[in-house]
């Protein structure tokens, strides 16, 4: 192991030995006397500190005579300063124990084995073990703390997944308690919209908006955000779209909760025309993609006992399980032509959003003859969430993929979508969808794991018109970064990942911007216990 220091004392840089070589750089800044010159000074010299310690034990198990910590370090980097280079004086003994491979059998918690930093030192100091004593116990402390860390971070994956995957009680009992009201409360079970109102549905000179969702509450917040902050409400059309199961419920709470002037309509799948006859090709997919992925992904039990994967990729593989991936809910866009032959333009709201501002301007956007206006999300000062391409969402080791795409294609982001549907009838965007999804489950899942994004971005090439961020800020389910400023700030805001707004797994400090659309004091909402944090 060696420190060099450049002659400008603007870099230090540290060379271990061979397989477990890494390169670390520390900056000292300009020669101006600047915080940021401090600050590095004192990181520079802690790290010093620490790295005398190395130096010293090196020096002692290398047999050599024994000195001061500060007369060792000048050994050590005397030549270096003056630019010559001394062969190294670490016995090769080191390199070759930390350079065999790991026996995981060896390396199991409980053993006389150092847990931390401090425990090895004081180890070392005790002992003064010779050369290749000194490499096992290094080499048996660092395994062990990776394995260590390795399972903490599979652990939280998979608490994390069930979390997220699984139905709270308290949704479970309000989804129980609107049933129960719409068969024993006639007002429960008015039409949706009233009479008067039902030409509105097929208006085309209304504002008319998009729901998908088997979740009560969350279908609620989202409806009740855009017509709270609509300053033209009584053009507002939302459409609420969910599944059998869920239907009655989500119509009770509707016609118990009236948003008056804004005009709701609440139907299930099986209410379309379209739906009932035949076959539907996504249906078709998504039982067959639910044979392929309990074949492939073996459960999560199966998935978790994988000892060579790394952490990321399991929880890859464990998000894949959700059910939200291969749910009707997820893939329903892709037929809204159908679903709306009478309507021209729509905006469809992921059920995990929030609006927070007056969104009829979207209809004055020219799309210049595309059909999808959406935010890109490779552009934008959040790296973190704003630097998806089609390489974050496609395999390119796959030829199939390789072959057609670009993998720096600037992707985009589902969730506040504008769809001409009228420039969209005029497409084959549907078909190629159904296309690639039969693709993708012929290669065993191959071309990408999960969710509807990635069919989505294919599907679309060439006829996405990128809107302004404004319209569409995401990431504030998998991220506490964004401020409650900026989220604030924002035209609507997007829950994607786990931490969704209803779980106790959201991020505290972003859950209020949820919250403030749910009335606590309502009696379902009391009587299921679900409260604001």
């Amino acid at each position: 192991m060696q420190l060099y220091i450049s002659p400008s004392l603007r870099h230090v840089t540290v060379l271990p030995a061979k397989g477990f070589r890494e390169f670390v750089k520390v900056k000292i800044g300009s020669r101006r006397l600047t915080y940021r010159m401090v600050f590095y000074s004192i990181l520079f010299f802690t790290f010093l500190l620490r790295f005398v310690f190395v130096l010293t034990a090196v020096d002692t198990i290398d047999g050599e005579t024994r000195c001061s910590s500060i007369g060792c370090l000048g050994k050590k980097l005397g030549p270096r300063i003056l630019g010559r280079r001394p062969e190294s004086t670490v016995p090769e003994v080191i390199y070759q124990v930390l350079e065999e491979p790991v026996d995981e059998g060896e390396v199991e918690p409980g053993q006389d084995i150092p847990q931390t930093m401090e425990e090895f030192i004081a180890q070392m100091k005790d002992e003064q073990p010779d050369a290749k004593t000194f490499a096992v116990k290094l080499k048996s402390m660092v395994t062990l703390l990776e394995k260590t860390t390795r399972t903490a971070k599979i652990q939280e994956y998979l608490y994390r997944h069930v979390a997220s995957s699984s139905i709270p009680k308290q949704l479970h009992c309000l989804a129980l308690k609107l049933a129960n009201e719409h068969s024993t409360n006639a007002n429960a079970r008015l039409q949706l919209p009233s009479a008067e109102l039902v030409p509105a549905l097929v208006d085309n000179s209304f504002f008319h908006f998009v729901l998908a969702s088997d979740n009560i509450l969350a279908a609620s917040v989202v409806a009740s955000s855009l017509v709270r902050n609509s300053l033209h409400p009584e053009k507002v059309v939302i459409h609420v779209i969910t599944d059998r199961k869920t239907y009655y419920p989500m119509q009770a709470w509707f016609s118990l909760h009236s948003l008056s002037p804004g005009i709701i309509e609440v139907k299930a799948l099986h209410h379309f025309d379209w739906f009932a006859k035949g076959k539907v090709p996504v249906l078709e997919a998504m039982e067959k993609d639910q044979k392929v992925r309990s074949r492939f992904r073996g459960g999560s039990s199966a998935i978790v006992a994988n000892n060579t994967e790394k952490p990321r990729i399991i929880a890859a593989k464990l998000q894949a399980l959700s059910p939200k991936y291969n749910s009707m809910m997820n893939h329903i866009r892709i037929h809204l032509p159908e679903m709306f032959p009478s309507l021209n333009k729509i905006v469809f709201l992921d059920d995990d959003i929030v609006v927070q501002t007056d969104l009829s301007p979207l209809w004055d956007i020219d799309m210049n003859g595309k059909v999808n206006g959406a935010v890109e999300t490779c552009r934008g000062e959040d790296k973190y969430v704003m630097s998806k391409r089609l390489k974050s969402y496609l395999n390119f080791s796959h030829p199939l993929i390789a072959n057609n795409f670009d993998p720096n294609e600037c992707a985009w982001a589902y969730g506040m979508n504008i769809f001409d549907l009228e420039a969209w009838r005029r497409t084959n965007i549907s078909q190629t969808y159904h296309f690639w999804l039969e693709q993708n489950l012929k290669s065993d899942l191959s071309l990408w794991q999960l969710g509807t994004l990635p069919p989505g971005l294919i599907a679309f090439q060439g006829h996405v018109h990128p809107i302004n961020p404004f319209w569409h800020m995401l990431g504030l389910g998998y991220q506490d970064n964004t401020t409650i400023a900026d989220a604030e700030s924002a035209g609507v805001i997007h829950f994607n990942g786990r931490a969704k707004p209803w779980l106790d797994i959201a991020f505290p400090q972003l859950r209020p911007l949820w919250t403030k659309y749910v009335d606590f004091s309502d009696r379902f909402i009391k009587g299921c216990h679900i409260r604001a944090t």
